[in-house]
């Protein structure tokens, strides 16, 4: 009894069988939106193509050939394994020559879905539809928009991608985004070349503390080392004048710096000199006077020395910049209503036991725009009100906090809806500031959020909890949020309905 071997193929009782057509490339090649991989897209449109249950364009509507210049009607497949010619239909290559040459020219999107596939087809083989969107500005699935300034056709014309999944494509824009504060609160300004740099040295003291700490611990390195090596030169230089470096061994010679025989030992006497260290062997004797009045000339300097540089260690230490760093913000903003009024929310906490005292918040909004009259201003700076008027500004910081923002007529938010949001471009700064408890030092700290830190219909859940006549605070629910039914429309909107409700 001879066993056929199993074949993976088609039964050749299908009319149109697919084990001639090349084996459909991954989705990772198919869908690739750079130019380089059209080849691997026209392989995956003929396999489409050559299918009789694909179709790129409904055959109940043949008024859609319209749209595609080049592009005729598909008679229906016969059951026949050879089917009759047709002269005026384009071959396959033709009709997906026109499907590029259509998507280059009008710009427009092909998104290929994935549709169940039939028991009369392959395991391996995959059915897909498309939708055509066209690419007017805000068109399409992703909003994208198309600039005025690009033209109908050479090198401005706008290139089109075939695009592979429904997954938003802003992705690479937020990574060029720049910030003008960071999440950690750094400010991403760059003040320039400044050519008048003696103010700074007016103010020493602030100067050295805003140093980084490599150049400072080098200026406080250096302030020792010079000063040790200059009064080491003039001690050298005295005793060389003196004729005390030839009679270092002569008994009956009455030196002014004893046991100075070099420029090391020089500097040795200096060393232990300024630094109190006094060994013995070296010293300054009182057969000359300007020897005294060197020594007492270094113990003065280098007081002053040890004076400024250890306060500025102590203050570059204990800078409250630091006690900064245990105030956390959430990670995302997030908007819905409460008490029926569209609201802008966010949370901050403490991480230490210790608090801050008199704790002020507040937020300003960074965003570009363009006068009346022509003038642009770059970064302006308006006031998002988080209850100055009412005390809402002043917290007791003693659990992590929910701030509220009321979209109100006075708020910059009060014409943005859903949709407009994701169109925006700005910023939201955030400022905390309180006294530290231990130090009774201003501390402030900073935070920002962009537009695409917005979450629209979201609420933050819940971190407070009580367990064992205590209130327990869960780190971990802090920047949790989930979603609730709120509408799109923007205030503005929703207040125009309400009045056209009444009246």
């Amino acid at each position: 009894m001879r066993i056929d071997p199993r074949r993976n193929s088609i039964p050749p009782a299908q009319t149109l069988t697919a084990k001639h057509l090349p084996r459909p490339p991954p989705e990772s090649t198919c869908f690739t939106p750079y130019p380089k991989r059209v080849a691997a897209k026209t392989n995956m449109a003929l396999t489409m193509l050559h299918s009789t249950r694909i179709s790129l364009i409904p055959n109940s509507n043949n008024n859609n050939y319209d749209n595609f210049p080049g592009l005729s009607p598909q008679p229906a497949s016969s059951a026949s394994p050879q089917p009759q010619p047709q002269p005026q239909s384009p071959g396959p290559h033709q009709v997906v020559a026109g499907l590029i040459s259509q998507e280059v020219d009008t710009c427009q999107y092909i998104i290929p879905t994935e549709e169940p596939a039939t028991s009369h087809r392959g395991r391996h083989l995959k059915r897909f539809s498309s939708r055509w969107y066209s690419g007017a500005p805000f068109g399409g699935p992703f909003g994208s928009t198309r600039s005025s300034a690009h033209g109908t056709s050479g090198e401005n014309k706008p290139r089109c991608k075939l695009l592979g999944d429904e997954r938003p494509s802003y992705g690479t824009a937020n990574k060029q985004r720049q910030r003008y504060v960071t999440k950690d609160g750094k400010c991403r300004v760059n003040l320039g070349p400044i050519e008048d740099k003696s103010r700074f040295l007016l103010d020493i003291f602030t100067t050295l503390v805003d140093l980084k700490y490599r150049w400072f611990l080098f200026v406080f390195t250096m302030c020792y080392v010079v000063t040790w090596v200059a009064f080491a030169e003039i001690y050298f230089l005295d005793a060389w004048l003196r004729d005390d470096v030839a009679h270092v061994h002569d008994p009956q010679w009455q030196p002014c710096f004893e046991n100075v025989d070099s420029f090391i030992s020089a500097l040795l006497l200096s060393v232990e000199s300024q630094r109190t260290i006094g060994y013995g062997s070296r010293l300054v004797t009182a057969n000359c006077m300007e020897g005294v009045v060197l020594l007492m000339a270094q113990s003065i300097i280098g007081s002053i020395i040890d004076a400024l540089m250890v306060g500025c260690m102590f203050v570059k230490i204990s800078r409250p910049q630091k006690r900064a760093q245990t105030l956390i913000f959430s990670k995302h903003c997030v908007i819905s209503e409460r008490d029926e009024k569209l609201c802008l929310l966010f949370r901050i906490g403490d991480l230490r036991a210790s608090h801050m005292v008199d704790a002020k918040i507040r937020a300003k909004l960074i965003k570009s725009r363009q006068t009346k009259e022509g003038e642009f201003i770059p970064l302006e700076q308006s006031e998002i009100n988080l209850g100055y008027d009412t005390g809402g500004d002043r917290l007791l910081l003693v659990e992590p906090q929910t701030i509220t923002h009321v979209i109100n007529e006075s708020s910059p938010f009060w014409e943005i809806g859903a949709e407009r949001l994701t169109r925006e471009r700005f910023e939201i700064i955030i400022i905390l500031e309180g006294i530290v408890e231990a130090s009774g030092m201003i501390c402030q700290a900073r935070t920002s959020y962009t537009e695409d830190e917005i979450l629209w219909g979201h609420r933050f859940e819940s971190c407070m909890s009580l367990e064992k006549g205590s209130y327990r605070v869960d780190r971990g629910a802090f920047d949790k949020t989930f979603t609730v039914q709120t509408p799109t429309l923007s205030a503005k909107e929703k207040s125009d309905e309400k009045e056209e409700v009444l009246f």
